[in-house]
Protein backbone atom coordinates (compact mmCIF):
# COMPACT_ATOMS: atom_id res chain seq x y z
CA UNK A 1 0.00 0.00 0.00
CA UNK A 2 2.82 2.57 0.70
CA UNK A 3 4.50 1.43 -2.26
CA UNK A 4 1.35 2.65 -4.52
CA UNK A 5 1.02 5.44 -2.87
CA UNK A 6 4.72 6.35 -3.68
CA UNK A 7 3.74 5.56 -7.13
CA UNK A 8 0.80 7.28 -7.47
CA UNK A 9 2.47 10.90 -5.81
CA UNK A 10 4.95 10.41 -8.28
CA UNK A 11 2.85 9.87 -10.97
CA UNK A 12 0.90 12.67 -10.74
CA UNK A 13 4.29 14.96 -11.19
CA UNK A 14 5.78 13.93 -14.18
CA UNK A 15 6.12 13.81 -17.82
CA UNK A 16 6.01 9.95 -18.41
CA UNK A 17 3.89 8.52 -15.30
CA UNK A 18 4.16 5.18 -17.40
CA UNK A 19 8.06 4.94 -16.69
CA UNK A 20 6.87 5.10 -12.67
CA UNK A 21 8.45 1.97 -10.63
CA UNK A 22 8.20 1.52 -7.50
CA UNK A 23 9.97 -1.77 -6.37
CA UNK A 24 9.67 -2.82 -2.46
CA UNK A 25 13.20 -3.89 -0.81
CA UNK A 26 12.31 -6.75 2.18
CA UNK A 27 13.22 -5.40 5.47
CA UNK A 28 16.36 -4.38 6.79
CA UNK A 29 17.25 -5.92 9.82
CA UNK A 30 15.38 -3.18 12.23
CA UNK A 31 12.20 -3.64 10.26
CA UNK A 32 12.58 -0.68 7.86
CA UNK A 33 11.20 -1.20 4.37
CA UNK A 34 13.18 0.38 1.48
CA UNK A 35 11.41 1.91 -1.49
CA UNK A 36 13.17 2.44 -4.69
CA UNK A 37 11.72 5.00 -7.04
CA UNK A 38 12.82 4.90 -10.51
CA UNK A 39 11.43 7.37 -13.11
CA UNK A 40 12.18 8.28 -16.89
CA UNK A 41 15.36 9.86 -17.30
CA UNK A 42 13.92 13.24 -18.23
CA UNK A 43 11.42 13.55 -15.24
CA UNK A 44 14.12 12.74 -12.52
CA UNK A 45 15.06 16.51 -12.11
CA UNK A 46 11.86 16.62 -11.40
CA UNK A 47 10.93 14.58 -9.04
CA UNK A 48 14.49 15.97 -7.12
CA UNK A 49 12.90 19.19 -7.36
CA UNK A 50 14.72 22.51 -6.95
CA UNK A 51 17.05 22.60 -3.78
CA UNK A 52 15.45 18.85 -2.80
CA UNK A 53 12.29 19.83 -1.87
CA UNK A 54 9.73 17.54 -3.99
CA UNK A 55 11.94 14.62 -2.95
CA UNK A 56 11.87 15.69 0.49
CA UNK A 57 8.11 16.27 0.79
CA UNK A 58 7.73 12.39 -1.15
CA UNK A 59 9.55 11.33 1.68
CA UNK A 60 7.66 12.70 3.90
CA UNK A 61 4.11 11.92 3.04
CA UNK A 62 5.53 8.21 2.56
CA UNK A 63 7.39 8.16 6.10
CA UNK A 64 3.78 9.72 7.63
CA UNK A 65 1.67 7.17 6.32
CA UNK A 66 3.41 4.25 6.87
CA UNK A 67 3.68 5.68 10.58
CA UNK A 68 0.25 4.86 10.74
CA UNK A 69 0.88 1.78 9.97
CA UNK A 70 3.66 1.07 12.60
CA UNK A 71 6.36 0.98 9.67
CA UNK A 72 9.41 2.28 8.84
CA UNK A 73 10.22 2.85 5.59
CA UNK A 74 13.22 4.58 3.15
CA UNK A 75 12.45 6.17 0.36
CA UNK A 76 15.52 5.69 -2.38
CA UNK A 77 15.45 7.67 -5.20
CA UNK A 78 17.37 5.76 -8.34
CA UNK A 79 19.46 7.33 -10.99
CA UNK A 80 20.28 4.39 -13.37
CA UNK A 81 22.00 7.07 -15.22
CA UNK A 82 25.06 7.68 -12.60
CA UNK A 83 28.31 6.39 -13.53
Amino acid sequence: MIDELLADLTRAIVDDPDAVAVERIEEDEDGTVVLELRVAEGDYGKVIGRGGRTAFALRTVVKVAAAHQDQRVLVDIVDDDED
